[in-house]
């Protein structure tokens, strides 16, 4: 099986238990179609840089994801016909990351200014 990140979007005005059976719907059907997801990690309502669908914020929710192709394909399928995610972006990594992504790129920025 092959590793996978994923980032969607969910809408603004949906509240955060619609978000979480939202993401647990969609983790259903990777686990039906022989896949796990690894890990998730909800980032909360952020604002975005430019409107999407008349959206200004959005509930972004990161999933680490360890399945076979057919898989990611239907659960991308899923996510475009769903009204209640805005985007989503699913690309294929070598590993999965261990620690928490949005942590990972402060610290970065932080040893930057430091040296």
């Amino acid at each position: 099986m092959s590793f996978y990140e994923s980032v969607l979007i969910a809408r603004q005005d949906l509240g955060a238990s619609q978000v979480s059976s939202l993401v647990s719907d969609l983790s259903e059907t990777i686990k039906k179609n022989g896949g796990e997801v690894v890990r998730v990690d909800n980032w909360g309502l952020k604002n975005l840089a430019y409107r999407i669908k008349k959206n200004r914020k959005g509930h972004y929710v990161v999933l680490n994801i360890s399945a076979p192709a057919a898989a990611i394909a239907e659960y991308e399928r899923l996510m475009r016909f769903n009204e209640d995610v805005i985007r989503y972006m699913t690309v294929k990594v070598d590993e999965l990351s261990s620690e928490d992504a949005a942590n990972s790129s402060s610290e970065t920025s932080e040893e930057q200014e430091a040296n």
